[in-house]
């Protein structure tokens, strides 16, 4: 049974597949035409036999038409009006057509039905059949494979009693009927093999629709690097978790309790909503991970990550992502203020250390987890940053693990502080500007 989440994808992509079919009609069509024109261009009609001028005529009402159907056919798709249970109507359409074009062929020239398959508009068969894969439903391919070889059947065995077998005499030997049988048999088994294809197509096509949608719902609630790797199958590598050196950054919006007091909620909803933006977006400049969110303030992850990407190490990229959100707000800000609304000021703390990682919980419920010092003192020097004038602190283990020498790198050092819950000393530098 299809997961109701993913059957409206199908349902969309069918609906893409019949518009670009519908496109390869009129692009066959327009195809067909042309070549026709060039071909008759020379011909001298008053000498043709009046059943080739009930032919040529016969031709050219039949392009118009497929034509039309296919220009139909697109602008239902295009503007919305195609549902998914109209593909049976398009595919009987198609075969319709054939079929009717090899009738029309054999009465208008009093041809036996042995002929039917030797007639230009069966040599259309495999185009047909070729549609009903591009459409990935097998149900849809195996119509069209029995209705194409139940109606080419039909019109080969049918018996005609205009027809002159002598005047093919020399052809007797390939339209009798073994000969047609294997024809048929042919068109048959071409038609199966191509529902096996359609089949297996529909199916990775839908374990890719699963596996999206894992992904998307993973992403609601946890980091999306840690969803793409959930959904490909690492559950019980990231429950067990690991100890590694990752850079933890906090920001956090200054004031904002006092200012969402006096606000409309509506209000309040759009400043979260911009202030994330201008988080992710930074974020994910400096291949940062948003490890959650707490109202108006954000922790974010930097690790070293693969060494054949060549990114900085995840210390360096913290402190590169902490001035790019900075200058990002302060924009954002100054355009507020132009708007004659409130400024925003933020608060940054960052620092490199070992925590534990991983995902804790079972697969009803699950919350990625970063846990140690590193993640508190984080937290408190995003706190410290409300006391000093400058907007990003960081300790100096963080920028010795960056690389980054403070003096040269406008970092100047403040007053070493013993943070909440520590005992100890712990040596800090801010930004200027």
């Amino acid at each position: 049974m299809q997961d109701t989440a993913i059957t409206p994808l199908l349902n969309e992509a069918s609906i893409a597949a019949e518009r670009l079919v519908s496109v390869l009609r009129i692009a066959v069509t327009l195809g067909l035409f042309t070549v026709f024109v060039v071909t008759v261009a020379g011909v001298d009609f008053s000498s043709l036999a009046p059943f080739l001028h009930r032919q040529l005529l016969f031709a050219v009402l039949t392009m118009f038409a497929y034509l039309m159907l296919g220009a139909v056919t697109f602008v239902a798709t295009t503007l919305g009006w195609f549902k998914p249970w109209m593909s049976w109507v398009s595919v009987t359409a198609d075969c319709a057509f054939l079929l009717f074009n090899v009738w029309f062929s054999l009465e208008n020239s009093n041809y036996p039905g042995g002929v039917a398959l030797l007639l230009p508009p069966a040599w259309l068969v495999p185009l047909v059949l070729a549609y009903g894969v591009m459409r990935m439903d097998p149900r849809l391919q195996l119509y069209t494979t029995l209705l194409l070889s139940g109606g080419l059947g039909a019109l080969i065995f049918w018996p005609n009693v205009h027809s002159d077998v002598g005047q093919l005499g020399q052809l007797q030997s390939i339209l009798d009927g073994p000969a047609n049988v294997m024809k048929l048999t042919m068109v048959l088994l071409a038609g199966l093999v191509m529902v096996v294809a359609a089949a297996r197509m529909r199916r990775l096509f839908y374990r890719e629709l699963e596996a999206a949608d894992a992904r998307a719902n993973l992403t609601r609630y946890l980091p999306a690097q840690v969803a793409d790797q959930l959904a490909d199958g690492g559950l019980a590598a990231l429950q067990q978790g690991q100890r590694q050196i990752v850079a933890v950054l906090f920001v956090d919006i200054r004031g904002f309790t006092r200012w969402s007091e006096s606000r409309d909620p509506q209000e309040v909803g759009d400043f979260i909503t911009a202030f994330r933006n201008e988080v992710e977006t930074s974020a994910a400049h400096h291949d940062g991970m948003i490890d959650k969110y707490m109202g108006d303030a954000a922790m974010l992850l930097f690790d070293d990550g693969p060494v054949q990407f060549g990114l900085p190490n995840g210390a360096a990229r913290a402190l590169a992502c902490a001035h790019t959100m900075n200058e990002a707000i302060h924009r954002w800000s100054d355009r507020r203020l132009a708007a004659e609304d409130t400024v925003v000021e933020i608060g940054i703390g960052v620092h490199a250390g070992e925590v534990f990682a991983g995902v804790v919980g079972n697969a009803d419920r699950l919350e990625y987890s970063v846990f140690g010092d590193a993640v508190n003192i984080a937290s408190r020097l995003e706190a410290h940053s409300k006391t000093v004038p400058q907007t990003i602190i960081a300790s100096a283990t963080t920028l010795e693990i960056a690389g980054i020498t403070p003096a040269r790198q406008r970092w100047s050092a403040l007053p070493p502080v013993t943070l909440r819950g520590r005992s100890t000393v712990i040596e800090i530098f801010a930004k200027d500007g």
